[in-house]
């Protein structure tokens, strides 16, 4: 499927609905805890809190980190007695490239004529998918893009009558409707994939820019300055450019909502103004009177990173898989020369990702314990490079171990909610695919709802590695506790979620605490179990609801089976 349509795809997926006359599938028994005996909170603590021990160092793709990271995985699957799910191995060998760029970089901007310098992490961060160790952008004009947007389909084109060939095309995050909670306008405060910034990097780079600078502000990207600068300092991973087409920047950055103001200002144009013009039908992008300059040094590495996979082979068709997914690595270890050895430099990423890494295992552990063994294959896919934007399960799908044709559904657990259990689950893209009729029969059993997610401003669906399955038209499914708990309801739901994404997410504070209430955990791995279960007991192929922009992907692939 060609960009434009994946994008176009990705833009209606979450406001998509189930049609009236789909037919609801067969119920199958709820799971009990005696049937998933096997997920134990116990289990699973202990295993989050190996991976996420400093011993594995954040988990970083490419680092001794790594490696200690894929062998215990590979020590897992066996131990359960999982078969290697990729032929012979347990692994899959992803080409990356390593760049860290040099965090003395500066922008030496001119802003109406005055000289101004803009300062790595503090003020901007800037890096660059080149694979060069060096790129110099001299004089660019900057040029304000509004969201960086341009949909056909939506006859939107913040481009439109501008060439920015050669110039610095700056930004704002999420997309038109959010800042001024217009309805009409995209789907409002529910973030498209127009809204990332991978889209909005992608899209200058077709638009044929020399760098593009988003403007960070805490709502629209749904975390604060230090996640941009956490993430975006140290070294960055890329795929090998022969393995992903898509278009890059000779440079790409973050620059504070602060400094934008600021720069704004000086070239005559108020910040605040701009959103409301950026959000307005036929919004014309602005020249600024500003020019951006940039050596920027890096050191490029061509490594390799690992998928690990093990596989269940199912007792009668064992050519069909469901796929059990989680992202196992992190952000590594900033310790820098010079660093006081007493301050913490380890992201351990604990909730992102070992609790996922430890949910897929457990339920592996109670697939193995089944009586009687699943019918279909279960793979359960541990993946590189989520951090990275996707990159583990990009270079899987289009390499994938069992053929998307041949893989039922995906199933998805990313940072699993740990305060306690929840009188619902939340879906993140609710009313997207007849998984959802599943898992809705097995959270009824437990006496929950499913809900949609919170903010659906934060562009979840897109933020995690079901999205490539999706893409390609596998339908997915991601789903973890609610925010509903039964102690202290919704707004100790919110305010335990809130508490995470300022204090912890993208943080060394991400950290295993062994009073976590882990009930919750237990009956979401349950819930997700059953789904898995049901799939892998029958011979259901769930497909995307009704309307849904993913479903002709889907169907076109399993025509193509059944010739």
């Amino acid at each position: 499927m060609p960009a434009t349509s994946l994008v176009a795809a990705a833009l209606v997926l979450a406001a998509c609905n189930k049609a009236d006359d789909t037919p609801a599938p067969t119920a199958a028994p709820a799971v009990t805890q005696s049937d998933a005996g096997a997920i134990s909170a116990p289990d699973f603590a202990e295993r989050v809190k190996v991976l996420s021990s400093d011993e594995f160092g954040g988990r970083a793709p490419g680092s001794a980190g790594e490696e200690k990271t894929v062998a215990w995985l590979e020590e897992q699957f066996r131990s359960l007695g999982l078969k290697p799910g990729n032929g012979e191995s347990y692994f899959q060998d992803v080409p990356m490239v390593e760049t860290t760029a040099d965090e003395s970089t500066q922008l030496a901007l001119k802003v109406a004529g005055k000289p101004r310098q803009l300062n790595f992490g503090s003020d901007m961060v800037i890096g660059t998918r080149s694979g060069k160790t060096r790129v110099e952008i001299n004089n660019s004009d900057l040029v304000f893009v509004g969201y960086g947007v341009n949909a056909p389909e939506l006859d939107w084109n913040d481009y439109a009558g501008v060439d920015v060939k050669g110039k610095t095309v700056v930004m704002f995050i999420n997309d038109p409707g959010f800042h001024t909670d217009d309805a009409e306008l995209f789907e409002g405060k529910r973030m498209t994939y127009y809204g990332r910034w991978t889209y909005k990097f992608e899209e200058a780079a077709r638009q044929g820019a020399a760098a593009a600078l988003i403007i960070h502000d805490r709502d629209g990207a749904s975390y604060g300055w230090d996640v941009v600068k956490n993430s975006w300092s140290g070294p960055q991973f890329d795929l090998a450019a022969a393995d992903d087409p898509e278009p890059r920047l000779p440079a790409q950055g973050w620059i504070t909502a602060d400094v934008a103001r600021s720069l704004l200002a000086d070239t005559g144009h108020n910040l605040d103004e701009l959103y409301t013009a950026a959000n307005k039908p036929g919004f014309k992008a602005i020249p600024l009177d500003a020019s951006m300059s940039v050596e920027l040094t890096s050191t490029v590495t061509t490594k390799s990173s690992k998928n690990v996979m093990g596989l269940l082979p199912g007792n009668a068709r064992p050519d069909e898989a469901i796929v059990y997914m989680a992202h196992w690595d992190h952000l590594g270890d900033h310790r820098e020369e010079g660093t006081d050895p007493a301050e913490d430099t380890i992201y351990n990423g604990a909730i992102d990702n070992a609790t996922g890494v430890a949910g897929i295992l457990g339920i592996a552990q109670a697939f193995v314990a089944q009586q009687p063994a699943p019918e279909r294959s279960v793979l359960f896919l541990a993946v590189t490079l989520e951090e990275s934007g996707l990159l583990g399960s990009k270079y899987y799908v289009a390499h994938p171990s069992i053929p998307l044709d041949k893989t039922v559904a995906v199933i998805n657990i990313d940072a699993m909610s740990v305060a306690g259990p929840s009188r619902d689950m939340t879906v993140v893209g609710k009313g997207s695919s007849e998984l959802e009729d599943i898992l809705g029969h097995h959270a009824e059993a437990q006496g929950r709802t499913l809900t949609a997610e919170a903010t659906p401003e934060s562009g979840f669906y897109f933020r995690s590695d079901h999205f490539n399955f999706a893409k390609a038209g596998v339908p997915a499914l991601y789903a973890s506790g609610g925010d509903d708990l039964v102690d202290g309801g919704i707004a100790a739901g919110k305010a335990a979620a809130e508490d995470y994404g300022l204090n912890r997410y993208h943080q060394p504070t991400d950290e295993f605490d062994p009073d976590w209430n882990l009930e919750g955990v237990v009956q979401d791995l349950q819930a997700l179990y059953g789904v898995g279960r049901d799939l892998a007991s029958g011979d259901q192929w769930p497909n995307w609801y009704e309307g849904n922009a993913f479903r002709a992907a889907r169907e076109a692939m399993m025509h193509k089976q059944s010739q």
